[in-house]
């Protein structure tokens, strides 16, 4: 028996619960730690009523100016017109959802569209919700072509692949620090190395001398470290994979649809093809739970292309091809390719890489580096007092034993100073050197970008010192 109807909370209801009974909430029924980590910084004392292009409209009046980039979803900003419009169109005229033995002109449609902006021969398409599916599908793909007969699949050592099972024991970077059991077989290379690449596909030979490893899976530019793979490499990388019979997949969740200048990063390089390139987040146009793996016409075929292994493939997610989510992102391309997606996040990249490099030789104490492309770059903070060291002497383990532990700390104080102080939401990554990410959405403007460049300036001209006072005394003992 459930524990009485007349405890629900309706949607109006929850529309207004106040900020302090919705902490109370997730306390109670979703994570109390992820409250203490929110509540770590200003954004976790707010509300968001309601959110248009570039912006965030706060409960108390504030404007925020969001370069998040919902973390890669929001290529097309907040609620863009265009993809509500076509939301509305759907539901207004009833159309059909989901159903799979009907045929559904939608999939048709966006199938037929990512084969025209893909270059190659990559025109067979899958569509399931969520980046780490796409992952696991593309895998799958994979070790279906080889009919099962070969047993190994490398990463890099950097990798970020998403949280399942499959796509975690994928994923190389800080972020999987718990071992989950995972799939088999699973070897590592490092990043933009190809030697390395090719000494543990060497490794990896059978007594016959053929490869037992049946895909490599990289992303072309790695969103979570700001790292990117050398043309050399991603070439090399093919015709490596072309020579063993490889399946070589582009992991472009985060970077696709314009995001680092190109429409995907791989596709600055004229005739570059892999065997399987995935993508998701604004895919969806900032609204829709949709992904896709896209493979050649020889991989999927040989795969899947029969009369017994169709449906293996098409029936591995009852949510193939919703029809809500299939329409969003027949739009959500359109609109990517009409307002030259590309094109704009180059535009904030003149604003954004000049200026950021003024900011590093003007503070070189607390910059440590600088490094993106398009509209996604990472700035790497260093500097503050001898005491941050006593925190690794902490005696709490988990703190004692992170190495990051004091970069983490640095730039948690410069995410909350430009949020309280300057109405600018940022965010730092969880992988590699844990830079703070500059994402703004590619309906951002330059003057946004310039915004934010004068704002960084007056937050660093603060001193580090002032910043980690403010942000210990006033957030970081909610962290333990």
């Amino acid at each position: 028996m459930g524990k009485g109807t007349d405890r629900l909370i309706s949607l109006t209801e929850a529309e207004q619960l106040p900020v302090h009974e919705v902490q109370d909430l997730y306390r109670r029924y979703v994570n109390q730690s992820q409250v203490r980590l929110m509540t770590s910084f200003g954004f976790g004392h707010d509300l968001v009523d309601r959110a248009e292009g570039a912006f965030l409209y706060t409960r108390d009046g504030r404007r925020i100016l969001d370069l998040t980039g919902g973390v890669g979803v929001l290529n097309h900003g907040h609620n863009h017109p265009r993809i509500l419009a076509a939301r509305r169109r759907f539901q207004q005229e009833q159309r059909m959802e989901v159903h799979k033995t009907y045929f559904s002109p939608y999939l048709a449609a966006l199938g037929h569209n990512l084969a025209q902006i893909l270059p190659g021969d990559l025109n067979m398409s899958f569509l399931p919700n969520s980046g780490a599916e796409a992952v696991e599908g593309a895998v799958k793909l994979a070790f279906k072509y080889h009919g099962g007969r070969r047993g190994r699949i490398l990463r890099a050592d950097i990798s970020f692949h998403g949280k399942l099972l499959g796509s975690g024991g994928l994923t190389g970077g800080a972020q999987n620090h718990f071992a989950f059991p995972t799939i088999p077989g699973i070897g590592t290379f490092r990043y933009d190395d190809l030697e390395s690449v090719r000494t543990a596909v060497a490794d990896l030979r059978r007594g016959n001398g053929r490869s037992d490893v049946y895909a490599i899976i990289v992303e072309p530019f790695s969103a979570s470290t700001m790292q990117w793979c050398s043309e050399e490499f991603l070439r090399g990388l093919r015709d490596l994979c072309t020579a063993e019979d490889i399946v070589l997949i582009f992991d472009e969740i985060y970077t696709g649809w314009g995001k680092t200048g190109t429409m995907f990063y791989f596709t600055r390089y004229p005739d570059l093809v892999p065997d399987v390139v995935t993508t998701s987040k604004s895919f969806g146009g900032g609204k829709s739970s949709i992904s896709a793996f896209v493979a050649r016409e020889p991989v999927f075929r040989r795969a899947y292309d029969n009369m017994t292994d169709a449906m293996l493939q098409s029936t591995s997610t009852t949510y193939y091809g919703f029809g809500e989510e299939t329409a969003t992102a027949i739009e959500a391309v359109a609109v990517a390719v009409e307002d030259d997606f590309p094109g704009r996040a180059r535009a904030l990249e003149r604003v954004l890489a000049p200026g950021l490099q003024r900011l590093r030789k003007a503070y070189p104490d607390l910059v440590a580096d600088v490094r993106g492309a398009g509209a996604l770059f990472g700035v790497f903070l260093s500097g503050g007092p001898r005491v941050l060291d006593v925190l690794g002497k902490l005696p709490v383990p988990k703190v004692a034993k992170d190495p990051l532990l004091r970069t983490k700390i640095i730039t948690s104080a410069v995410v909350n100073a430009l949020y309280r102080d300057h109405g600018i939401y940022t965010y730092y990554t969880l992988n590699g050197r844990s830079p703070l990410v500059v994402s703004p959405p590619l309906v951002a403007e330059p003057a946004d970008a310039e915004r934010f460049l004068e704002a960084l300036d007056a937050t660093l001209a603060e001193g580090m010192t002032r910043l980690l006072t403010r942000f210990v005394r006033e957030r970081v003992s909610t962290l333990w």
